[in-house]
């Protein structure tokens, strides 16, 4: 069985934040919305239903944890949360923040528009929060 490695895609396109009990936890790099990607650390994982249950349980919790986070980091209206893997086969969860005063409200995130990259600061300041939340330091 081979080890955990990131995707080279999810690499590129995002910032680590945090190293949590199950997976690892980045942000994409689109200022248009704050946008989570949780990566389960299991070699090899594609697709949700093929892992073990106690695996999907820890998940389910850092999923739910994050999602309470953001929303109250961000104020946000609704917190988005998919599994798509159409791009990237190697599972990873989107957990996204939306507003009804965000670029595509109601619509999807995905395919809409041209991606806006942080500013590193402000990438920096909403990690830190986030880190600060998990009761980690940066």
């Amino acid at each position: 069985m081979s080890e955990f490695s990131l995707d080279h895609r999810l690499a590129e396109d995002t910032f680590f934040i945090a190293d949590l009990y199950t997976s690892e936890l980045r942000l994409m790099n689109d200022s248009r919305w704050p946008w989570l990607i949780l990566v389960p650390k299991i070699a090899d994982a594609v697709e949700w239903h093929e892992l073990h249950t106690d695996q999907r349980q820890d998940i389910d919790f850092e999923i739910a944890n994050l999602a309470a986070i953001l929303k109250a980091n961000t104020g946000c209206k609704k917190v988005n949360i998919a599994s798509l893997g159409n791009m990237v086969r190697q599972l990873h969860i989107h957990i996204i923040a939306r507003s009804e005063d965000d670029e595509n409200w109601p619509g999807p995130v995905w395919g809409f528009g041209k991606r806006v990259p942080y500013q590193r600061e402000s990438a920096k300041v909403l990690i830190s929060s986030i880190q600060k939340e998990l009761g980690q330091s940066a």
